[in-house]
């Protein structure tokens, strides 16, 4: 397996994303996907030593998968290999505006995850964990979650990316993960259907109302992340609220986006970054997978080198790694 590529900056935080892995098969062909794998590359691609914590089948999809991720040297230390399911898949379609639909195979592998001792030490010592609601559709994988994310310490950031997937995106695993979480991501179209399933009355009718409820609703919950596609995001902890417009770009496809989105906050909130400067390096790495042809791809030096900026203060708004409109 390859090192560290030559540009990213050292690693220095423990990220660990649990979940699924997958090929979405498009009509363009098949591409590695699934919004654990996605966040994690992205992670690691920014410098952080990330982990993925999935399970693939033995055989040609679980092998691509491994190529695929072998560029960073311990990405693929908790990958579990499965002989009796096969790698999960999933079939990929567009609607007018290019947004995705999804039809996702069932008993597949990574709804397999098994609990070991070594994951138990590594969710100990983690500086950062990020899980879904997808991946606990079957017993086992959700116990598997449930458990390791138990084992995480009271300064571990804990990410819950709702990413919401019908049918499987229940209440009760609604509810345990958002309870489970210190950062809450959810899209603007997500949110009707969270305030909804949870329950919650949302006395304003506006973005600021509904993060509001959540915050009262969960309450170690510390930050939650309202996406809003080409329109950026809106940022809130329980003292400040921050939006950020997004970026102009010419969109390729928006598979990976809000992985990108998830990954490039959980970064800046590492490094302490105010929720202003969380949501503009968040946006910048949304944007920019937006803007490419894979849901991972390479990271310019041009682009490492405005993240740092960004973290320093140091704001810059050329956007020469972006594809303008």
């Amino acid at each position: 397996m390859a090192s560290q590529p030559q540009n990213a900056p050292p690693e220095d935080y423990s990220i660990l994303g649990i979940g699924e892995l997958l090929w979405d098969i498009l009509p363009t062909g098949p591409r590695l996907g699934g919004a654990p794998a996605n966040f994690t590359s992205f992670c690691a691609r920014l410098g952080n030593h990330a982990r993925l914590v999935t399970r693939i089948g033995d055989d040609e999809y679980g092998r691509a998968s491994v190529d695929a991720l072998a560029e960073f040297a311990s990405i693929l230390a908790y990958v579990q290999v499965d002989d009796q399911h096969p790698t999960g898949t999933v079939n990929v379609t567009f609607g007018s505006e290019k947004q995705p639909s999804y039809e996702i195979t069932e008993g597949v592998a990574w709804d397999y995850i098994h609990v070991t001792e070594a994951l138990r030490i590594a969710f100990r010592l983690a500086d950062a964990v990020c899980f879904g609601t997808l991946c606990q559709r079957s017993p086992c994988s959700r116990e598997a979650i449930r458990s390791l994310v138990s084992e995480t310490g009271r300064e571990c950031v804990r990410v819950c990316d709702v990413n919401v997937r019908l049918p499987y995106c229940t209440a009760e695993v609604l509810e345990w993960s958002m309870k489970h979480a210190t950062i809450i991501k959810v899209s603007d179209e997500e949110l009707p259907f969270v305030l909804a399933t949870t329950g919650l009355n949302q006395t304003e009718n506006s973005p600021e109302g509904a993060v509001r409820a959540l915050l009262a609703a969960f309450p170690d919950t510390k930050l939650i992340a309202i996406t809003r596609g080409s329109h950026g995001c809106m940022l809130a902890d329980r003292q400040t609220i921050a939006s950020h417009p997004g970026f102009p770009i010419r969109m390729v496809d928006t598979v990976g986006a809000g992985d990108a989105f998830t990954a490039g906050l959980t970064h800046a909130i590492l490094r302490g970054a105010s929720l202003d400067q969380a949501a503009k390096i968040a946006n910048l790495c949304g944007s920019f997978v937006a803007s490419q042809p894979t849901a991972s791809p390479l990271l310019p030096p041009a682009f490492i080198a405005r993240i740092a900026s960004e973290l320093l203060g140091e704001s810059c708004e050329e956007q020469t790694f972006l594809l303008p409109e």
